[in-house]
């Protein structure tokens, strides 16, 4: 059975997507910790990130900076940070947080019921900054 995050990659869920190329997308997660909060996803689906071949680890390394640089100019903070937790879903993904203290990373302070509004206004705000050629296409 596909993971959670195949299922939205396929259109099978929603997603607000801010970012895809060939290997790699990103999207909002549905509990953010801070505004902004946005996953990054290889499209090929594998567990753990020690199990990532060469190509799939750079790409999605890569994304992760484009979509950090993104994050960062729509979201201003001292840092975006960048976690590869992944125990709840089988599927790679990396946490970019903007955060202005190390305190503000940690997933217990996820919000699981975050206004959808606000959502769509972060995903949107996150999408103008990512480069025009990396927008996601609408879903």
């Amino acid at each position: 059975m596909a993971s959670l995050f195949t299922r939205i990659i396929d259109g099978e869920l929603p997603g607000r997507f801010v970012y895809e190329d060939p290997a790699v997308v990103a999207f909002l997660t549905i509990a953010p910790v801070r505004p902004g909060h946005t996953l990054v996803v290889p499209r090929v689906e594998i567990d753990n990130w020690l199990d990532l071949d060469a190509e799939t680890r750079r790409a999605l390394f890569e994304a992760a900076q484009l979509v950090g640089i993104a994050v960062q100019q729509a979201f201003p903070a001292r840092k975006v940070a960048l976690l590869a937790l992944g125990l709840m879903v089988p599927h790679v993904h990396l946490h970019l947080i903007p955060i202005d203290d190390e305190g503000q990373a940690n997933l217990v302070h996820a919000d699981q019921n975050p206004d959808p509004a606000a959502l769509d206004e972060a995903a949107e705000r996150i999408r103008q900054a990512v480069p025009a050629h990396r927008r996601p296409v609408d879903r």
